[in-house]
């Protein structure tokens, strides 16, 4: 996990490239490499996280043996040695780095090595000869991948928006983005974010920039490899082909020249989670962290100390107290570069930080198990009015903000490629809505501290296997995950702890309303004096404010977002 980044065209100098480095630095404490080329106006950088082949010769950027490709990298192919394989035929490699071998696949495949990774990984290569840039976004997008241009066409791409606008890209706000998420509770579409000329590349895609022209192109369609018909393979068939990739998947990705460690919680995909990796490493000792409030309302700590007890594993707590959220509030949100999720976002950078200091360098989570396996509410019962889950009565957010202001933010609307309404909302979960917000603010605070956070249930075969089955297989009016449930109480019977599923861990609600009264007051008065005071009814607002200090609303969410809201400062 690092950072990368790359200029070319009349801004690109070494001077400019170290200062945008050195913004992102915390993204890869471990060396700084720059490589320029001042003829062809051509300047690469990297940001180093050493979590493979910890040596200096797997610094960035790298240059292949004939010193015509130049590539800055980051992310992890965690299937690296089965694909070096294949090139030692055809190469000589000069270090153990999986850098090395995603260069060289390049080399011989061209944007066909894409299809060979597993992993999550945004790269740029450089061809020197044909003055040509190939960048690429892993399937879900779990690297980051921004990229601007300036007048004269110039492109500037980096790991974090931040880093481009110190090349001196305008950071003015991009008001159809903001409406989208103020309004609509949206965080931007696949290829926007929420600044007027930064843009990102989708998950999933390629960018090719020769002679000024920018050409994006799709190389991963989930659709495509499923198709519209239902597995029809015996369920014992299908439960152990899913069970030997779960398995896989974890081997794969405890490839690590560094400490790894597990975020858990107490649900049953941190069982399976925990379960798998206990199974894995056997008597190996691995760090588990979890966060808590000390509210007996959200906290999920007796579940995750029944279910930690059941191995030989050590459990760091790791509280969150309403004093951390004032601290890390500013914080987080620089490191955010745009809205974030609320203060669950902030109780999951102290894991981070807590791994960090004990020395944890990787950290394995169980995102992406409801979207594969259709565990939400909404898909049993279809009813989505709100992408904000667990709330009923909330303000009226429209009644904030002018019409010109409302007008931005466009009627929601996702692709839906498949014949059934289930697999359309979980399409849209994965690549629209509710993975990419959470991958966007799990990447930021783990590079916070310097840590790499790992995804093992977000493999693309397994999602492949399960966008396969029939909607029998995953839910019914009771219950989701009906595959997963099964599977697991086949496999695991006796070593499942499952805490209700709340869609809060925090007493966000409370501490908004009580601890943090102040601050949201003295928030509201900055925005008076900001960019989005003429868009803002405050008559209005500071009505619907009142009430939820009263108690009136169980959102917070409209709150939150006021908190979200740059100001002149």
């Amino acid at each position: 996990m690092c950072g990368i980044a790359g200029i070319i065209g009349n801004l690109a100098n070494s001077k400019i490239m170290d200062a945008m480095l050195q913004v992102q630095k915390h993204r890869g404490p471990d060396a700084i490499g720059i490589w320029e080329d001042q003829h062809n106006r051509v300047v690469l950088g990297h940001n180093r996280l050493s979590i493979i082949d910890l040596s200096d010769n797997a610094n960035q950027p790298m240059l292949d043996s004939s010193n015509n490709y130049v590539i800055v990298f980051n992310g992890e192919v965690y299937n690296y040695k089965e694909i070096k394989k294949d090139l030692e035929h055809d190469f000589v490699f000069k270090t153990n780095s999986d850098t090395e071998v995603v260069l060289n696949a390049f080399i011989k495949w061209g944007k066909d090595c894409l299809d060979k990774f597993i992993g999550m990984f945004a790269f740029a290569i450089w061809n020197k000869n044909k003055k040509k840039l190939f960048i690429a976004r892993d399937r879900f997008g779990v690297k980051p991948f921004y990229f601007s241009t300036d007048s004269d066409g110039s492109l500037i791409f980096a790991s974090e928006i931040k880093t481009i606008l110190k090349a001196g890209i305008n950071n003015k706000p991009n008001l159809k983005t903001w409406s989208g998420y103020l309004l609509n509770s949206t965080y931007g579409e696949i290829d926007n974010t929420f600044y007027e000329n930064v843009y990102q590349l989708p998950g999933g895609h390629f960018l090719e920039y020769q002679d000024n022209n920018i050409q994006i192109k799709k190389w991963y369609d989930l659709v495509e490899k499923t198709g519209f018909e239902f597995d029809e393979r015996p369920l014992e068939v299908i439960e152990e082909e899913y069970y030997f990739l779960l398995q896989e998947s974890i081997k794969l990705r405890f490839r690590a020249d560094v400490p790894v460690g597990i975020n858990i919680s107490g649900g049953i995909d941190s069982s399976l989670l925990l379960y798998l990796v206990n199974d894995y490493k056997k008597d190996a000792l691995v760090e588990a962290f979890t966060f808590y409030t000390n509210d007996d309302r959200y906290d999920e700590l007796p579940w995750v100390q029944k279910l930690i007890s059941q191995t030989k594993h050590h459990l760091n707590k790791v509280l969150l107290s309403v004093e951390d959220v004032k601290i890390l509030l500013d914080s987080v949100y620089t490191i955010q570069d745009e809205p974030y999720g609320g203060i669950p976002t902030l109780a999951y950078s102290q894991i981070f930080k807590d791994a960090r200091n004990k020395g944890i360098i990787v950290l394995l989570d169980g995102q992406g198990m409801d979207e594969q396996w259709a565990g939400y509410d909404y898909f049993r019962n279809f009813e989505n009015k709100s992408l904000i889950q667990g709330v009923s009565k909330s303000a009226d957010v429209k009644s904030f903000y002018n019409s010109d202001f409302i007008h931005l933010a466009e009627k929601l609307s996702f692709p839906e490629p498949y014949p059934d309404k289930l697999r359309n909302l979980m399409f849209r979960d994965a690549f629209y809505t509710k993975i990419p917000r959470a991958l966007r603010f799990n990447d930021r605070v783990s590079m916070m501290y310097s840590t790499e956070l790992r995804e093992p249930f977000l493999d693309h075969r397994l999602f492949e296997l399960a966008f396969k089955q029939s909607p029998e297989k995953k839910i019914n009016q009771e219950t989701g995950k009906i595959f997963l449930r099964n599977l697991i109480n086949k496999k695991l019977p006796d070593f499942i702890t499952n805490a209700p599923k709340r869609p809060l861990q925090t007493p966000q609600r409370e501490w908004l309303q009580v601890d943090l009264k102040e601050i949201i007051l003295d928030k509201k008065n900055k925005i008076k004096n900001s960019n989005f005071a003429e868009v803002i009814s405050f008559t209005s607002l500071e009505k619907e404010i009142t009430n939820y200090f009263n108690g009136d609303y169980d959102n917070s969410f409209f709150i939150w977002q006021l908190l979200m809201i740059p100001t002149n400062e």
